[in-house]
């Protein structure tokens, strides 16, 4: 039985291919022509009867093949793989993906359906970092269907695929799963918060009133076990309040608030979660108020956060409450926000670790301009009686009304002349 071919074996070969560069490179290949006809269509027909010319370098048959310098290993390569069994057996033939890459393009280039078979089959398993994947969408769209089934990772999924997995992540998003499972549980939240943003691209999902009114229900769900904490916090001692593991518990509960707002501000569903807020306040400022550890001050800025979010959907009219209800938030929430503020401010100065306790300056300039906001939309006699216990309390300076107090003088100097434009208006009517 005769010993198979290799490839540069001189002694063997009855054709040369000849690489060569537009730069100069020019590199002689002692090949076998049984097999380069076998294995490419190029070289089939270059070797055919049919090709017009045919070239004689060193005794041999000669096909010259020219090639970007950038190619030109991969050509080599591709030479090299004619004389190696593809049959699947051997995964390591690529070098990896930038290599398998180049290879395609050459296979492709030279026709030769038995390399770009493995090679799609290789690119379509491995995984890929993110500029290999960069370098395949720039190659591979326009190659052909037969170098498709690389890209079917890159797919969009189908609507239906999407809205359940969407469903699925916000249950778990608004559940309260283990400690444990906390970082798995903020990346489900990330991710939900990706897929209705409108960035570059347009929103993965796009909420119906089915998606709403999971997101809704799943809301109620989280409120129902906020609730009933609240219940066990107030039918207890004080310091019971103060045990780790019951302040973990709120302290995640609040997290998961603050995100549920970025989410339900997205979907212009914030109504649910401000009639729910509005309806636990009173119990949420009586724990808050039972203990003035550090540790509760970690919580009580977290509820600051939670609640400058719903003030602002009540402030700017994102969702429009009755006047008792909007009177009720700012005197549940103002004088808990102006003697916090103080507290915050000093444990940040002191010899704790002021990392924990951290807060953007901006969120406590858009809480007091919030509370403007409010106050000002109140009837003018509620806003006086606000403004009188304002001016007469220690914690003026925070949030400052200043500006309600002119808006309130002003509307109140003008007010008669006003009026009687108005009735003068439609007496003349």
């Amino acid at each position: 039985m005769d010993a198979p071919s290799k490839i540069g074996d001189r002694s063997t070969s009855d054709v040369v291919v000849r690489l060569r560069t537009l730069e100069g490179r020019d590199e002689w290949i002692y090949c076998h022509s049984d097999i380069l006809v076998e294995k490419s269509k190029y070289f089939a027909d270059r070797l055919s009867d049919n090709w017009p010319t045919c070239q004689i370098l060193d005794s041999r048959n000669c096909v010259e093949v020219y090639c970007q310098e950038l190619d030109f290993d991969h050509h080599v390569n591709v030479l090299r793989l004619f004389y190696v069994v593809i049959d699947g057996s051997v995964d390591d033939l690529w070098n990896g993906v930038k290599n398998a890459l180049g290879i395609l393009q050459v296979g492709i280039q030279l026709g030769c359906p038995q390399i770009v078979t493995a090679c799609v089959n290789y690119l379509e398993a491995v995984p890929w970092e993110e500029s290999e994947e960069e370098e395949i969408l720039r190659i591979i769209p326009g190659m052909g269907s037969e170098v498709e089934p690389i890209l079917a990772r890159l797919q969009p999924v189908n609507l239906s695929a999407i809205r359940g997995i969407f469903i699925s992540t916000l249950r778990f998003a608004m559940s309260s799963p283990p400690s444990l499972m906390n970082d798995l549980k903020s990346s489900a939240q990330e991710q939900l918060e990706y897929m209705v943003t409108e960035d570059d691209d347009s929103p993965l999902l796009i909420a119906d009133d089915d998606i709403k009114s999971e997101v809704k229900d799943c809301v109620g769900r989280l409120f129902s076990r906020f609730n009933n904490l609240l219940e066990v916090y107030l039918c207890e001692p004080a310091e019971s309040v103060d045990e780790a593991g019951k302040m973990t518990l709120f302290q995640s509960y609040l997290a998961d608030f603050s995100w549920a707002c970025q989410l339900l501000s997205k979907l212009e569903i914030m109504r649910v979660f401000v009639n729910s807020w509005v309806d636990a306040s009173d119990k949420i400022v009586a724990i808050m108020q039972s203990s003035p550890t550090v540790e509760m001050i970690g919580i009580k800025l977290k509820v600051v956060e939670v609640v400058a979010k719903v003030l602002e959907s009540i402030g700017y009219g994102t969702v429009i409450l009755p006047t008792t209800k909007r009177l009720r938030m700012v005197k549940i929430w103002l004088p808990f926000v102006r003697i916090t503020k103080p507290l915050i401010d000093s444990v940040m100065t002191s010899d704790y670790d002021s990392l924990e306790f951290k807060i953007d300056g901006e969120l406590w300039q858009s809480l007091e301009s919030t509370f403007v906001s409010i106050l000002l939309a109140l009837p003018s006699v509620k806003q006086a009686e606000i403004l009188t216990e304002w001016l007469e309390n220690e914690y003026i300076r925070y949030p400052d009304l200043t500006e309600a107090f002119e808006v309130l003088c002003y509307r109140s100097k003008v007010a008669n002349r006003r009026l009687a434009l108005i009735e003068g208006g439609h007496c003349a009517l």
